[in-house]
């Protein structure tokens, strides 16, 4: 007996080797990725661009490899100067410009490169250095344009999205009860006090009854963009202003951020809840930090609902802030009526929202999750890093609470006071 069940511990730790053998491979190979990545995103559009078929004449092949080549060595080096412990601006800009260039160039000297030279050469238009040449200028003509109007997209002040949502346990009192979402207004290199306070404008206008941030206001500490942020003290609500932490927040000082929005008037609702009345009937609002609050070391920080809910009524409705989608498990585990996040952006660059889907449940939008748990995902009211939004644009949310029996309107994107201007 002794010596069967050595075999049989033998051949499993023998089994769990030879799982365990793909498994650190692959882990090996994803540390490559940050490396191999940026060599992709510069060598496959120069190669595709100049080196198929073209026959450019001299010099314009190796003056745009050239290019090429630099962007490559040059943009890794600007964005870790940028984001790193330095934190310079100028070099942020310059390295995350680069990026949303690159990544649009790219695709669509993928897709649209290999698409419309298979076209040309089936139609039989044109030699082959005719149809490469064709290709090139086209692609570059596209990308410019997609990255002229992403960049007017990601600079404008949001449209205002509005939409009806029918909670069934929301009391007749709360019937109409109007929730304004901002988020994701990522503060940054690029100074933008007075976008942030034609933002701050248009959410008076929707005279919202409560007014929700769910984080990542900045990239950088609160002292660095004071000065951007400061416009959120003139947001106005009947109820309350209500703010949870995003996951940017742990990359600068966190509890500085909690503490300024706390100064400008808003409510920070780390893992706790407040009520709101109206006609005799009552909503929990709840927060939570973000789900990478715990590993930043900050003490106190943590993603706790159960802390968030302790003391309320579990007859009641809930409103729920967390930043990522992906806490939407838990808040379907404890029933929660709505939540209300951020993060995604929608993508903000096409096609990045189909690797977004790879970590959260939603990218964009309404989403029902469990028996009960509806999830509202905003596409983020600013921009992260690169200056641009293609197929992807940022949005003020209203959202407008009905009790059931009241027929739910179309969402909309509202225009005329409510459409976006450039800054």
């Amino acid at each position: 007996m002794t010596e069967t069940g050595d075999t049989r511990s033998a051949d499993g730790a023998a089994d769990g080797a030879e799982r365990e053998a793909p498994r650190g491979r692959l882990q090996r190979l994803m540390r490559f990725v940050p490396l191999l990545a940026p060599v992709l995103l510069w060598a496959v559009p120069c190669w595709i661009l100049l080196h198929t078929g073209q026959r450019w004449p001299l010099p314009v092949a190796p003056a745009g490899t050239a290019l090429f080549v630099l962007g490559m060595a040059g943009m890794p080096f600007a964005m870790a100067r940028g984001h790193g412990r330095r934190q310079q601006d100028g070099a942020a800009i310059v390295g995350d410009t680069l990026l949303g260039v690159i990544w649009v160039l790219f695709t669509w000297s993928v897709l649209l490169g290999v698409l419309l030279r298979l076209t040309l050469t089936v139609a039989g238009v044109g030699e082959g250095q005719d149809r490469a040449r064709i290709v090139t200028w086209a692609v570059l003509g596209v990308s410019a344009a997609l990255l002229a109007r992403g960049y007017a997209e990601a600079r404008r002040v949001p449209r205002v999205r509005r939409l009806d949502v029918e909670l069934p346990r929301l009391g007749s009192g709360l019937d109409g009860t109007r929730v304004a979402l901002i988020t994701d207004t990522h503060y940054g290199p690029l100074d933008r006090a007075r976008w942030s306070a034609r933002v701050c404008e248009t959410v008076n206008t929707l005279e919202a009854d409560l007014v929700c941030h769910t984080g990542d206001i900045a990239d950088g500490t609160a002292e660095r963009r004071r000065d951007q942020a400061a416009p959120l003290g003139t947001v106005r609500a009947t109820r309350a202003r209500v703010y949870v932490t995003g996951n940017h927040e742990y990359y600068s000082e966190a509890q500085g951020w909690v503490d300024l929005m706390d100064e400008l008037g808003w409510e920070p609702l780390r893992n706790r809840h407040l009520l709101l009345e109206r006609g005799g009937d009552t909503l929990v609002v709840a927060g939570v930090d973000d789900v990478t609050a715990e590993s930043s070391g900050l003490a106190g920080h943590r993603a706790d609902l159960t802390e968030a809910l302790d003391g309320a009524d579990p007859a009641l409705p809930v409103l729920l802030l967390a930043h990522q989608p992906k806490f939407i498990d838990r808040a379907a585990a404890h029933g929660i009526d709505l939540q209300l996040s951020g993060h995604t952006h929608g993508g903000q660059i096409w096609p990045f929202q189909h690797l977004v889907r790879v970590d959260q449940p939603a990218v964009a939008g309404l989403s029902r999750h469990g028996a009960r748990t509806l999830l509202y995902t905003s596409r983020g009211t600013g921009f992260w890093g690169p200056p641009f939004r293609v197929f992807a644009p940022s949005e003020i949310t209203l959202l407008v609470l009905r009790s059931p029996g009241r027929p739910p309107r179309p969402e909309t994107d509202s225009g005329q006071a409510m459409a976006g201007t450039s800054e």
